[in-house]
């Protein structure tokens, strides 16, 4: 690519880009998942201008600078729109539109396109997909890159929540300079987050968790493989830890978090850290308790752990200031009085853990849930495709 830097808001613009990380595009017709579709072929049309920018023969006479902006102006007019690495890999980033293996013109669209995609390609994931012979093991293994198939996406989702459209423009080229995102987009995307983190989301179903025995004798864990808190056995609810401990680290992400405190103030009408947390508070210890299905109230409580210790994290952090702190602390008492009247064991632990971190919040250190799999790209030594 001769040294050309990334773009990473071509993907929002259709593809327009190699210098983009567009995630491999999936689409279901009648029931049945298409590759066909993955990839574009060729290069895009963000790629022509770089290179006409970088290598066009300027004609005699003509003002290099003209010539150049003129190059810029014309891009600019096809609605071609450029954002590189720095804007687009943080994990706190706030542009719209500028991320890592996504796609679609709206990130929380394409979330739950995906999200979509996943449940049926979950429901459909068998045996079948390993040939004969291949330890179930290789089934498990298979079954990562499935389960955590929306993780790019909802990332790219995350950033449109206290999210900003923004170009790089400078005097004179009228471009957009920056704009905070409405509320009806953010909202958008913190709905698409929740999803994620909904048990009916974090559960592998019970007759696919048949599938996935104690890993075959020389077939070990490795960094692409799930984690498990269970020994050699398969662990469905540190799965489901994981996935929602992601989307957890995106949400609530201390510059995120501060943004959201920020924006509000400027504008009532906005989305607000207080109203994130809420719908958070809702969906995952209101709303969870009507839940009858005994696997389905587990993972409820996982997630449950993880929002806590967020929580901690953002009421602690040196980068979270005093509003997202008494955001934080606000949501955590919240917390504790529901546990106050409620019975059982998980009740009696919550009401443990806040108070115990009241006392002494300065020794707060994020009790880290187990790491999810690699993936950016995920891969294997052994290379092959399936006839």
């Amino acid at each position: 690519t001769l040294g050309f830097a990334h773009n990473f808001a071509a993907s929002a613009d259709g593809r327009m880009s190699v210098m983009d990380y567009p995630h491999p595009t999936l689409e279901e017709t009648n029931g049945t998942i298409s590759l066909e579709n993955a990839y574009a072929t060729g290069i895009g049309e963000w790629d022509k201008v770089t290179v006409a920018y970088s290598y066009s023969a300027i004609p005699p006479e003509t003002d290099a600078s003209n010539f150049l902006k003129g190059i810029l102006r014309e891009a600019q007019q096809r609605g071609l729109h450029y954002i590189s690495d720095s804007d687009a890999r943080a994990a706190g980033g706030a542009h719209a539109t500028a991320h890592l293996w996504d796609n679609g013109e709206n990130a929380a669209t394409e979330l739950n396109r995906v999200l979509e995609l996943r449940a049926s390609a979950i429901q459909n994931f068998s045996q079948d997909n390993i040939r004969n012979d291949e330890p179930y093991t290789v089934l498990e293994d298979v079954f990562v890159p499935l389960y955590f198939y929306h993780r790019y996406q909802m990332e790219a989702a995350s950033k449109m929540i206290g999210g900003l459209n923004y170009t790089y423009a400078v005097k004179g080229d009228d471009q957009l300079i920056v704009e905070t995102l409405d509320r009806t987009t953010q909202i958008m995307a913190l709905e698409a987050l929740l999803k994620t983190m909904d048990a009916s989301s974090l559960a592998i179903p019970k007759d696919k968790l048949k599938l996935f025995p104690p890993r075959a004798y020389n077939y070990n864990r490795s960094r692409e493989s799930f984690k498990s808190h269970n020994g050699v056995a398969f662990d469905a609810l540190a799965a489901a830890e994981t996935a929602a401990d992601l989307t957890l680290s995106f949400l609530l992400h201390p510059q995120r978090a501060n943004r959201l405190v920020h924006q509000k103030a400027l504008d009532s009408d906005n989305l607000g850290l207080a109203e994130v947390l809420d719908q958070l508070y809702e969906q995952s210890f209101s709303s969870s308790s009507d839940r009858k299905d005994s696997y389905h109230q587990e993972i409820d409580q996982v997630v449950q752990y993880r929002i806590i210790q967020h929580l901690f994290n953002l009421a602690t952090h040196k980068n979270t200031i005093p509003q997202t702190k008494a955001l934080a602390y606000q949501t955590l008492q919240k917390i504790h009085d529901q546990a106050a009247n409620s019975s059982g064991a998980n009740a009696a632990y919550i009401i443990y853990q806040i108070e115990n971190f009241k006392r002494k919040p300065e020794d707060f250190k994020v009790m880290p849930s187990l790491k999810i799999p690699d993936g950016s790209p995920i891969g294997s030594t052994n290379c092959y495709t399936h006839e």
